[in-house]
């Protein structure tokens, strides 16, 4: 898979990515780019990278590999860093939410050499955030859209295909318009709502003298999980990919709208049509995400019968 991998952003995703790519024994060494010598040093300790760096250009010499996991703002200065070491044959992957920016200042960055850079979205994660919160199966059997440029190398291309699927994802491809018009409305759009739902309630709690908060329970936690996540990252995201997200919430604004309307007026059949319409789309859903943990057992099943 790559002799030298260089993870810039060693957090998350980027440790998650080479903590399975050790375990499935497809890298050799990985070094880890960061400006947090405290984050580093819980890379190396968990075994997550075997040298670390903080300047680009020494952690790019001798690189094969490269995946700058790091805010969407800050992936093409990134890039612009470590090309200026890396080895021509070297390819370049993101990991970044947002891709059609990104791509394009990649390329404009990379100029002449953007064959060799593919965007990528490994769509995985949790809250959480920093080299000790990487987990070894975090991408296992999950999606990772790669969004080839028009510039992209076939090479390029193949080898981004490699990485992510050694790492055990699906990977699908698309254009990265199509992708930041997708994402907007399944994860940006879902970010945007639950912090302003925390946010909501702690504005109305300075009002009494009993706080609701207080009394959250299951349905609160469990939407409003992804407000606890960092700030910075999905500020950047959400600057990255107004446009797109700006359409989302004027149709998620509508839909309350219309529900908010049948609430005033008293419309019981309206409220039971837009609630049924939801609980079946939602369940759709989780069927269809159930039947993907029953491919990776087969999957699983398969590779333990093949080593004995």
């Amino acid at each position: 898979m790559a002799d030298r991998l260089v993870i810039a952003g060693v957090g998350l995703i980027g440790g998650s990515l080479a903590l399975a790519l050790r375990a499935r024994g497809v890298v050799g060494e990985v070094v880890g780019l960061g400006r947090s010598a405290e984050n580093l040093r819980v890379a190396r300790r968990r075994g997550i990278i075997d040298r670390a760096e903080r300047d680009p250009e020494r952690a790019a010499r001798g690189a094969d590999l490269v995946v700058v996991a790091a805010p969407v703002q800050t992936i093409a200065p990134v890039v612009g860093a470590l090309a200026r070491a890396l080895p021509p044959t070297a390819v370049i992957t993101d990991a970044g939410s947002v891709k059609s920016p990104v791509v394009a200042a990649v390329e404009r960055v990379l100029g002449v050499g953007a064959g060799r850079f593919c965007g990528s979205h490994p769509i995985a994660g949790t809250e959480h955030s920093g080299a000790a919160a990487a987990l070894p199966d975090l991408l296992e059997g999950r999606r990772c859209i790669v969004t080839p440029g028009v510039r992209t190398a076939a090479t390029t291309r193949r080898r981004v295909h490699a990485l992510w699927e050694a790492a055990g994802m699906r990977v699908e491809e698309m254009p990265a318009a199509v992708h930041d018009r997708i994402f907007a409305l399944v994860s940006h759009l879902p970010h945007v709502a639950a912090f302003a739902l925390v946010n909501a309630v702690a504005d109305a709690d300075r009002q009494g003298a009993r706080h609701a908060l207080a009394y959250a329970a299951g349905g609160f936690r469990d939407w409003t999980r992804i407000a606890a996540s960092s700030p910075e990252m999905w500020r950047d995201i959400f600057l990255a990919n107004g446009a797109e997200l700006l359409r989302a919430l004027d149709g998620f604004s509508a839909t309350l709208e219309r529900l908010r309307d049948a609430i005033a007026l008293g419309d019981g059949v309206a409220i039971a049509g837009e609630l049924t319409r939801a609980q079946t789309t939602r369940r759709r859903l989780g069927a269809a995400s159930a039947a993907v943990p029953g491919r990776l057992r087969a999957r699983r099943g398969a590779r333990r019968s093949r080593g004995r």
